[in-house]
């Protein structure tokens, strides 16, 4: 057993060295490894499979008002946001499968109304901390979403997780986290959705 899932990470060798890679990430909850798939491959089902990635196709993006009744959702953002980055990650020969996750989950803590509605909410919550939804996209995969009987959360990778909590565009920001300070700057992977982001906004 774990073959397949063997023979998927010998083919993240022919990555570029400064590349994520799944057999070197780890999960806050110890778990089994899958045997067909890579511990980012089954990050990125675990995050198709959720509530919260389901409730993006209610969330408003962007009203268009020339465009009669046409509005963006933060689904079909998310959808535009994965394409542009697993086509950047393919051409610049760096984990594919790490990006889909994390531009897959990159706006599940979004509020709706876009940004405004993040603003407004800031602005409700300043007296107890803010609301930023970089922070609140962890919260709901490390411990709202209740899939699994044995841990809290979708217990996703530390690389997927990192890349939720610290991607940004000129409209996001993340304050630091102690826990991923260990490193100085996010990974390849994770500026990758922060320029897919910007190109699909």
């Amino acid at each position: 057993m774990g073959e397949v899932r063997k023979w998927l990470e010998s083919r993240e060798k022919a990555l570029q060295p400064f590349s994520s890679l799944s057999q070197n990430t780890w999960r806050r909850y110890p778990e089994e490894r899958d045997s067909f798939r890579t511990d980012f491959q089954r990050d990125r089902d675990r995050i198709i499979y959720s509530s919260s990635f389901r409730r993006l196709q209610y969330k408003t993006q962007v009203f268009l008002v020339h465009e009669a009744d046409f509005y963006r959702t933060r689904l079909t953002h998310t959808l535009e946001v994965m394409q542009h980055a697993c086509t950047l990650a393919r051409a610049l020969k760096v984990n594919e499968d790490l990006v889909e996750a994390i531009a897959l989950a990159h706006d599940v803590g979004h509020p709706p109304f876009g940004h405004a509605g993040e603003k407004a909410l800031d602005e409700l919550m300043k007296d107890h901390g803010g609301f930023n939804h970089n922070l609140q996209g962890l919260r709901i995969v490390d411990e709202l979403e209740k899939r699994y009987p044995n841990f809290p959360g979708l217990n996703l990778t530390f690389h997927t997780r990192e890349g939720i909590a610290r991607h940004h565009t000129p409209y996001d920001y993340c304050p630091p986290l102690e826990e991923f300070q260990k490193f100085p700057q996010p990974s390849v992977e994770t500026q990758i959705v922060s320029v897919a982001d910007e190109l699909a906004f």
